[in-house]
This record gives C-alpha cells, sequence and structure tokens, in this order.
C-alpha cells in the first residue's frame, strides 16, 4: 500500500523491484544474475533464472513511513503490507522455472480543500485506495557458455477506487454527498529478458543485461455511484450512507500500457563484492484507459549500488553478512503545474545468513531501507519524505532429489 497524493493517476504508485537484497543496492537488477553464494528469484529479469542450481523460496513483507508537506502544514501516515511470494525451481543444469505472486501497483490517498458556497462553508475530501496485483510464471534457459534468456506471462488483476466527498461541516440541516468512482482491471502481461555472462579470469565475472515488456493490453470495468450521507462537525470523516441518488455500470474500456525498457550490468569478485547499475526508459506518453488519452510524459531513470561480503569463509559472524548501498532516481511519468514529479532514494541494506541444518539447505534474512524524496514545493504541489523498510526471507534447499545409501 502507499499513502502518497501522487498515487492518485493512471493505475497509481508503481512497485517496481521487490526484494530487499536489490532493493538495497538501488535497485538494480536487469544484470544482476547471482548475489553471493545464495540462489534469489530477479524476477524483474527472467534470463537469470536459468543460474538457479537450488530450488529457493522469497517472501517478503514491507512498511512505509511517509510525511507530506504543502504550504507549511504537514501529515504524517504508515502503511504495512505483504510484499511478494516467489518459488524457483531448477529443470536442468541450465534451466529453471519461477512462479509467484507481487505487488504491482497501488492507491492511497486522503486529503481536503475548503471552500464555501454562499454563506455555507463546504470541504471537499479527495480520497482513494487499492491496489493491482501481479502473478507469474516464467522460464529461463542458457544458451551455450555466456547467454540466458528468458520469459515472464502473467496476469494483472485488482481493483482501485477514487472517490469524492462534499461535506457541510457545522450546518446541521445540510446533506453531505460522495460519488465513488470503482475499476475491477485485468489482463494479461508479457515480458523479457536477455543476459551475456562471462569470467574475467578467476575471480571476476561480468553481466550485461537486458529486460522489456511487451506493452500489454487490460480491461477495466468502471462503475459511478453517488450516495447523500448525514452532515457532523467534522473535516474528513467518513459517514454512513443516507441513500443512493445514482448508479452507473460503463461499458469495459482497453487500457493501452507502454512499452518498457531496461538495460544494465553488474561486475563482481565472486562471493566477496558486486557493482552494478540500471537505466530504464518507459514510454508512458502512449498510456491510454479507454477513448481517453493521458497527460503523462516519458519516464525514465538509473540505479547504482554494491554490496560486499568481507570474507564468506570466516568463522566471524560480521564477516559474514552482505552490507548493501545504493541510489535511485526517477522522472516519473507526472508532470504537474510545470513541474517534473521526480522520485530518488539512497538505499541500504543486509543480508543476515541464518544457521542451517543439512549442506543443501540455506536460509538469509534480507532487510533494506530507502530514504527517499518524492515531488516539490514549488508551484503549489507536494513534497513527500518516506522511509521504507522491507524484510525478506530467502530459503535454498535441494528438493526431489533421490538419495543413495550404502
Amino acid at each position: 500500500m502507499t499513502s502518497s497524493p501522487y498515487s492518485k493517476y493512471g493505475l497509481g504508485e508503481l512497485s517496481g523491484e521487490n526484494l530487499p537484497q536489490l532493493r538495497g543496492m538501488g535497485g538494480i537488477s536487469t544484470g544482476i544474475r547471482s548475489l553471493g553464494s545464495y540462489y534469489n528469484i530477479n524476477s524483474e529479469n527472467p534470463a537469470s533464472y536459468s543460474g538457479i542450481r537450488l530450488m529457493a523460496i522469497d517472501i517478503g513483507v514491507y512498511g512505509n513511513f511517509s510525511s507530506q508537506e504543502r504550504d507549511n502544514v504537514k501529515q504524517s501516515n504508515k502503511d504495512f503490507s505483504l510484499g511478494y511470494l516467489s518459488f524457483a525451481v531448477p529443470v536442468s543444469q541450465k534451466s529453471a522455472l519461477s512462479f509467484g505472486f507481487k505487488p504491482y501497483s497501488s492507491i492511497g490517498y486522503r486529503y481536503s480543500a475548503s471552500g464555501q458556497i454562499d454563506t455555507m462553508n463546504i470541504n471537499n475530501v479527495y480520497s482513494g485506495e487499492g491496489g493491482l496485483t501481479k502473478a507469474y510464471f516464467g522460464y529461463g534457459q542458457q544458451i551455450g557458455k555466456h547467454f540466458s534468456i528468458g520469459a515472464n506471462a502473467g496476469y494483472i488483476f485488482g481493483k482501485l477506487e477514487n472517490n469524492q466527498e462534499a461535506q457541510y461541516p457545522l450546518n446541521a440541516g445540510a446533506l453531505n454527498s460522495k460519488i465513488e468512482n470503482n475499476r475491477v482491471i485485468n489482463g494479461f502481461s508479457f515480458d523479457y529478458g536477455i543476459q551475456y555472462f562471462t569470467d574475467i579470469g578467476d575471480d571476476y565475472g561480468l553481466v550485461i543485461g537486458y529486460s522489456g515488456n511487451s506493452g500489454q493490453s487490460l480491461r477495466s470495468k468502471a462503475t459511478e455511484s453517488a450516495t447523500r450521507t448525514f452532515g457532523n462537525e467534522t473535516n474528513i470523516e467518513d459517514n454512513i450512507a443516507l441513500d443512493t441518488i445514482s448508479y452507473t455500470e460503463f461499458a469495459r474500456e482497453n487500457i493501452i500500457m507502454p512499452l518498457e525498457h531496461k538495460v544494465g550490468f553488474s561486475f563482481r569478485k565472486h562471493s566477496s563484492w558486486l557493482i552494478g547499475g540500471d537505466f530504464h526508459y518507459g514510454k508512458w506518453s502512449d498510456f491510454q484507459e479507454g477513448d481517453l488519452l493521458s497527460n503523462f510524459e516519458d519516464r525514465y531513470g538509473f540505479a547504482i549500488g554494491g554490496s560486499l561480503t568481507p570474507d564468506y569463509t570466516s568463522n566471524r559472524y560480521f564477516s559474514l553478512i552482505d552490507y548493501r548501498i545504493g541510489f535511485r532516481y526517477d522522472k516519473t511519468q507526472l508532470r504537474m503545474n510545470e513541474q517534473d514529479i521526480k522520485d530518488m532514494a539512497l538505499t541500504v541494506g543486509l543480508g543476515l545468513p541464518l544457521p542451517s541444518n543439512r549442506q543443501s539447505t540455506f536460509y538469509k534474512i534480507n532487510l533494506s531501507a530507502e530514504f527517499g524524496q518524492r515531488g516539490t514545493l514549488s508551484n503549489n504541489l507536494v513534497k513527500e519524505n518516506y522511509i521504507t523498510l522491507r524484510l525478506g526471507f530467502t530459503l535454498n534447499d535441494r528438493w526431489f532429489q533421490r538419495y543413495k545409501y550404502d
């Protein structure tokens, strides 16, 4: 979930990469094939699946703490949610499949604007909630010694709500009105990736990757209802509906999603350190919902990051921990009041190994924190500062193996 007023537009705030082990490095993913001695599920580039040699499970949650400021007025919010659930199973020594669920976008906002009609005070309240989830199934295959390809087939589904309410505080004889707009959205998606990987000497490795999508088309079914409620003495409190003035079901509409592209790289010393970078571009000016063209602009940005494991062979626990840091910048698709809405964050993370019972079973807890800023105070806009915390659990195990005994 989110509490950002900028999530009001389009399909809401896009979730992006979910794994805390990647978010801690700025969100780099396109050129990531593996991290240390653990197998992680990098669904942002399905070509990476072919490097998985043990069954892998990744599950995570996240919390977001944010504050919004406008005209010297500040408001604080906090949100918590299940983040993702992913599985990966090796098929052969050069291929693996993955499946799971992850958030795609979310809406969450509530704000008010006061005014006056004749001699009566009026308070207009705008609110929204909901989100979209993506279920996916993917496969990655290594081709030759240095290339791998992969693809994800996904299904995006969920419900988005946008509401507007007119309230008359301190006017006992007035009835409030509320308009509720609901959209049920679903449709298929398809994304793909390729990676080139090679060893440089005995200790170093390089990965160069690309990923993109097919610019999928979703379907939206919208309804609108208008209700009246009794007034009260508060400004933004919800009220129980008195009656329904109107209810309308609209015809299904197509949502045209934009083409998106990512390129990235990573350079590493095996099981010791890694550095990498990503650049992404999305043609959001092509986004269209029904017959209405959007006012979105093309989206682009970059991320850089790295990780360090002091000594993975050490008996000292602090030498086994993965220490991660990164930075990301995003010029979003939003432009409001002649201002581009930008989103940037400094990220840090930790990978904490846990004791395992067998030689082929490995556990790790991954933590990440993002210290970010979105928007601006210029031209009567909202500046948002946020801290996003993510907690993930990774399990590697050898399943479906027949053991032999003497």
